[in-house]
């Protein structure tokens, strides 16, 4: 893994890495941000797991598990409960 690929993940805008990685993906345009003017909310589904996600730039927030973390690498490992290597390859194979 080189280090620009993973520089690159780690400022990718979330809404990017779930549109590309879920099978369904939704934002909320009834969402009104309380504290950050650029959050969005979003409901996706990936294999049959619903999410509801609080997006950020590179940030998301799990409302439902509350837990959350940044970049393209740790949403991809919450969303598909696989390890660092299985979300490298994940993401390389969506070309993101």
């Amino acid at each position: 893994m080189d280090k620009s690929s993973l520089s690159r993940w780690r400022s990718l805008d979330a809404h990017i890495v779930l549109e590309a990685l879920a099978d369904y993906a939704k934002k909320d345009a009834t969402y009104r941000p309380v504290t950050s003017a650029q959050s969005s909310r979003w409901h996706a589904n990936l294999n049959g797991r619903d999410f509801e996600l609080l997006l950020t730039g590179p940030k998301f927030w799990d409302t439902r598990q509350a837990v959350g973390g940044g970049g393209a690498v740790d949403l991809a490992i919450h969303l598909t409960g696989k390890n660092f290597r299985a979300a490298i390859r994940l993401l390389k194979s969506h070309a993101l």
